[in-house]
This record gives C-alpha cells, sequence and structure tokens, in this order.
C-alpha cells in the first residue's frame, strides 16, 4: 500500500497535518456506530471480567461479603458517569486526539504529558492480552478440552484482529458491529429474564467445581471494599479510547465522538448494574474454572442453546475487545511521533488510513505478553488497572486546570465533577497497586519512568538532528560543489549500464570500481570493458583476503583524504525482485557494501533500485 509521508523531523514539534476531508477518504472513517463498535468492544467487553473481579475480592469475606457487591458495582457506576461526562468535555477541548496526553500536554507539563502517555501505551498493550486471554477464558469455560491449548488460542484471535485492523479502522467496525450487537443485547436478554425469575434456572456450569468462597468470613471493612472498588474498575477501560481517536470520525467528528462515549457509558452502565443485581438475586457465588458471566447465563437463561450463545458471544467479543487498542494506541502513537517521543515512522498512513506500524507494533508487543503469561487473564487485569487509572487521574486533573485557565461558563461545576473524577480514579490506583504489589504491580511502577526516560532520549536524538540539519533558520546561498560518483560493479550488464547512465546525471566525474580477488576474472572484466568502451575510467581495488565491502570503503577514504572533491557519492545499482520469493535468489552484494561504506565512511550511499 502506498504510504503518505510526514514532512521530515524538526527540532521542536511537527505540526499535525491538516485532516483530510476528501470524500474518497472519509468512507474509511468512523460514524458513530461503526465507533462503538471499533472503538468500544473493550469497555462492552469488560462485563465480563469486571463484575467477576469484584465477587473474588469480597468472597474473602464469605457470603456475607458478597452482599456489597451491588454497592460497590452502584460506586463504581458513579465513576463511570463521570468519567463519560468528562471525555464529553475532553473530545470538545481537543479535538485531535491524544485523551490524557493531549490534555497533560496543555496543562500539566512536558514530562507529566510523558507519564500520561507511557500509561496509555501500557493499558492499550495490556488491553489486547487481557481481553484475548479472557476470550479464551470463556471458551475453555464452555469446552474446557481446550485448556491446554489456550496461548495458541489466544496468538490465532490476535493474528485475526492484526489482519483485520491492516485493512482500516471502518473495515474493523463494519466487521465488529454485528458481533457487538449479538454480545449486549445476550446480556441484556440475562438481565431481562433473570429479573422474572425467583431461583436460577440451572445450576449446570458449576456444578462439580470448587467454589472460591472464603470458608472463615471474615468482617467487610473500608479496605476490602476499596479493594473491590479498585478491581472492579477494570471494568471502566475502553472509556477513554474514544476521546483518544476522535480524529478517525467522520465529519463532524466531535460530535460523533461526543455520542459514542454516551451510547458507551450508557450501556455499559446498565449492563454492570443489572449483572450486580442477579448476582445477589441468584447468590451466585465464584467458582474455579468457571465464569461469573457464565453462571448467570446458566441461572438466567438455562443449559440450552441460551447458554451457549451467550458464551460464544463472549467469546467473540472478548477476542474481539483488542479492536478497541488497534483504534487508539496508533493514533496516540501517531502524536507522539509529530512531538518528536517516538520514530517518525509511526506517523506513515496506508490507503485506509491505517497507521500500520502502529498496528504491527502493538501486535508484537501484545504477543510477547500473551506468551508470557501463558494466557492466564487473572495475572493480567492487575497490571491493567493501574495504567488504566493513572491516565484517568491525570486526565482530570488536567481538566480541572483548563477549566480554571480558560473559566467558561459553568467552569466551577465542571472543574469540580473533574476533581472528584481525579480524587477517586487516584484513590482506585493506590489501592490496586499497593494491594497487587507482590503479584506484579512493581513492574508497571518500572516501565512507566523507562517509557517517559525512552520517550526523552528519542526527543533529544531528534533535537541534534535539527541541529546538525539547522532546521527552522535560513540557509546559506546554494552553491555548485566538485562531486565524484563511484559505481561498484562485478560484471558488464544492463545493471551496470544503468547505473553508470544515472552517475554520469549525478556528479562531475564518475568512476567504476571492482575489488580484484583472482588475476583470471579481472582481466576478463578489463578486456570487456576495453571492448564496451563506456566512457567510465575501471579502478581495481585488489584483495586477497576475498573481501567486497571493505576494500572498497578503504579506497573511498582514500580518495576523501586527498581533498580533491568536496563530496564523493557511492552509487550501488542492483536489481528488485518482481516477487518477494525472489530476494532468496539475490546474492546481496549491495546491502554488504552499503553496510562497510555506512560503517567506515562519511561517504553519501545511493542505492539504485532497477525492478527486474
Amino acid at each position: 500500500m502506498p504510504e503518505t509521508t510526514i514532512p521530515t523531523a524538526t527540532a521542536t514539534a511537527v505540526d499535525p497535518a491538516p485532516p483530510d476531508t476528501g470524500a474518497g477518504q472519509e468512507r474509511h472513517r468512523l460514524t458513530a456506530p461503526g465507533g462503538l463498535a471499533a472503538l468500544s468492544l473493550d469497555a462492552m467487553a469488560s462485563v465480563a471480567y469486571g463484575p467477576e473481579s469484584i465477587v473474588l475480592v469480597l468472597a474473602a469475606a464469605g457470603s456475607y461479603g458478597l452482599g456489597f457487591t451491588l454497592p460497590v458495582t452502584v460506586a463504581i457506576a458513579v465513576l463511570l458517569a463521570v468519567l463519560v461526562a468528562s471525555y464529553r468535555q475532553v473530545i470538545a477541548a481537543f479535538p485531535d486526539g491524544g485523551g490524557s496526553y493531549a490534555v497533560a500536554k496543555a496543562h500539566l507539563g512536558r514530562r507529566t504529558a510523558l507519564t500520561a502517555a507511557a500509561s496509555l501505551v501500557i493499558d492499550y498493550v495490556l488491553n489486547v492480552a487481557v481481553s484475548v486471554t479472557a476470550g479464551v477464558a470463556a471458551l475453555t469455560s464452555a469446552v474446557p478440552g481446550l485448556y491446554g491449548q489456550r496461548v495458541w488460542l489466544c496468538l490465532g484471535v490476535l493474528a485475526l484482529v492484526t489482519a483485520v485492523n491492516l485493512r482500516g479502522i471502518a473495515e474493523s467496525a463494519r466487521w465488529f458491529m454485528a458481533p457487538t450487537a449479538v454480545f449486549v443485547l445476550s446480556i441484556l436478554a440475562i438481565i431481562a429474564v433473570g429479573l422474572f425469575r425467583d431461583a436460577p434456572a440451572s445450576t449446570a456450569a458449576a456444578a462439580g467445581h470448587a467454589s472460591a468462597l472464603a470458608e472463615n468470613a471474615t468482617t467487610v471493612g473500608a479496605l476490602l471494599l476499596l479493594r473491590a472498588f479498585a478491581a472492579g474498575c477494570s471494568a471502566l477501560t475502553g472509556v477513554e479510547a474514544v476521546a483518544n481517536a476522535v480524529p478517525s470520525f467522520r465529519t463532524p467528528r466531535v460530535r460523533r465522538a461526543q455520542h459514542t462515549e454516551v451510547a458507551l457509558g450508557a450501556l455499559l452502565g446498565v449492563m454492570l448494574i443489572g449483572l450486580a443485581v442477579l448476582i445477589g438475586r441468584f447468590h451466585l457465588q465464584p467458582v474455579e474454572g468457571v465464569t461469573v458471566l457464565a453462571q448467570l447465563a446458566d441461572a438466567s437463561l438455562g443449559h440450552g442453546a441460551g447458554f451457549y450463545v451467550v458464551q460464544s458471544a463472549t467469546v467473540v467479543l472478548l477476542g474481539l475487545a483488542a479492536n478497541t487498542s488497534f483504534g487508539g494506541l496508533p493514533v496516540l502513537l501517531d502524536l507522539l511521533a509529530r512531538d518528536n517521543h517516538l520514530p517518525h515512522v509511526f506517523t506513515l498512513r496506508a490507503d485506509r488510513q491505517v497507521y500500520r506500524y502502529g498496528v504491527l507494533f502493538l501486535a508484537a508487543a501484545s504477543a510477547a505478553l500473551l506468551a508470557g503469561s501463558g494466557g492466564d487473564v487473572n495475572s493480567l487485569v492487575p497490571l491493567f488497572s493501574i495504567g488504566v487509572f493513572v491516565g484517568f487521574t491525570v486526565c482530570q486533573v488536567g481538566m480541572v486546570r483548563h477549566w480554571r485557565r480558560h473559566r467558561p461558563h459553568g467552569w466551577r461545576s465542571k472543574a469540580a465533577l473533574n476533581g472528584f473524577g481525579a480524587l477517586l480514579t487516584g484513590v482506585a490506583a493506590l489501592v490496586v497497586t499497593g494491594t497487587k504489589f507482590t503479584e506484579g504491580a512493581w513492574g508497571i511502577l518500572v516501565a512507566l519512568p523507562l517509557l517517559v526516560l525512552l520517550f526523552e532520549a528519542i526527543h533529544r536524538g531528534y533535537a541534534r538532528i535539527g541541529e546538525r540539519l539547522e532546521l527552522g533558520r535560513v540557509p546559506g546561498a546554494v552553491i555548485r560543489r566538485r562531486s565524484l560518483v563511484v559505481v561498484p560493479v562485478t560484471a558488464i550488464s544492463r545493471l551496470t549500464r544503468d547505473g553508470l547512465s544515472a552517475a554520469l546525471s549525478l556528479g562531475d566525474e564518475v568512476m567504476a570500481v571492482t575489488v580484484v580477488h583472482e588475476p583470471a576474472p579481472a582481466e576478463a572484466l578489463r578486456r570487456d570493458w576495453e571492448l564496451w568502451r563506456p566512457g567510465v575510467p575501471l579502478v581495481e581495488i585488489p584483495d586477497e583476503h576475498r573481501r567486497l565491502g571493505r576494500p572498497i570503503a578503504a579506497f573511498v577514504n582514500e580518495l576523501g583524504a586527498e581533498h580533491v572533491y568536496d563530496r564523493v557519492t557511492v552509487l550501488i545499482p542492483e536489481g528488485e525482485p518482481a516477487h518477494w520469493w525472489q530476494r532468496a535468489l539475490q546474492n546481496r552484494r549491495g546491502a554488504v557494501i552499503d553496510r562497510a561504506l555506512r560503517r567506515h565512511t562519511d561517504a553519501v550511499v545511493c542505492r539504485l533500485r532497477m525492478r527486474m
């Protein structure tokens, strides 16, 4: 796919390219329903593990502790409403996307912005791993025989989602709209039917599985409730994805993104509270090997076709929930690259508005995490929550500064809303970090500053490049320089002819060079050269060690030491195969010479590739 390039790196931030409003490109962007399907799968699917995270914590206090499932869920729903209202404001204030990174960059300083960006990067990678492993966990709950193959199943689902996203975010939305609708309708059906039942329709799913309920019940204290609240807040992951990817929507982008955010919040709130009500109504207990959602489907719809429809929909949507990251992270990486905190390759876009390198980076990082975790969702969810809460808290604090700085009508109430949200998410971040520190949370605390240091190191590198290139300054007068073009050759062919022809148009003088290992081939080439008479001298470089790149590099350095030419250019002609599999047939001489010249000389190296 052809790619559009971003202007050369500068020592300061690169200005964002103007939005492409052409009709041909607009059709590759998101509508509001498409945004719900492409960017909200993570939040929607989190109802499969969010309520379970609450129940697992409260189970430490026995059946009495499980009675607090609904109050904790209501508290999470209140926070959800606060976050949705806040991110609607973020969408309007920062229509170029970026979420907490953009907010912090404008109001909290560069270091805080990079911390927010690092937390978002970790969040998005973990979201892919958590979503895929949770989907496979739902599958193995229904088909226990597949449990031993869960890592390969995870990698297969990841490959599928990556392939779809390489075709464009609008294309992924079309693919995922039907599974999203089936899952949402399935959850609503569980809630609607379950509310009319006085007792579970079936308990077959949990039969024969050991209960995870504590035998010696403890009192329900504030710390336990805070832990349950922090664990359940994993259901809020993905709420920020819409604000991060506003540029992916069709015009009017802000309004469509805001509608998507509100729809997401409403659906997620209804599902979370509805499932919590059923957990209390059916007195469900967590059991090993079967998810809480599977038990709810069994209790509400019975252990028949409805149960397997819900499990299938859950498997599909949890697996596809990784798509939220594929919609949000490439946009964030693009913003970081434009600010010179990441390589500019992340700003390249292919035909269908695909940030291909961002998609591939996310797929590779997630695959490594999936393999390292062994496909265990419970080991990943605690790590997932920390990055989410850091981003939430930074965004909320930044919006408070935003309202205090701009002071629009009603700014005090808006700032109070954001301040309350920052307090809740900050407390949740501290609680989940403290309680899960020894279970791997320390890794996030190490990764965050390391990522920030990496961003700053890349920024310094681009600053040095900009200084050397004198970007942002008026350059001196254009002058003609005396130049020599050196063309390495091994035989006389059409490739040699085209290379010398190109060299003659580039420099004042052209010289062909060949490395001589044995006298017979050198004598044959010399004789053929005299018969051909291309008008370019042939220089023989003897080398008894049968090397190729080093002798040419030493010869070029000798030319530079003579100071006869202002610039020496080495033009390497080579064939470009018509098919990918033909690359295995190439001798790679051009790559060897290129590597030696770049390591050992200051010459300008050009590789002239000709399609065969």
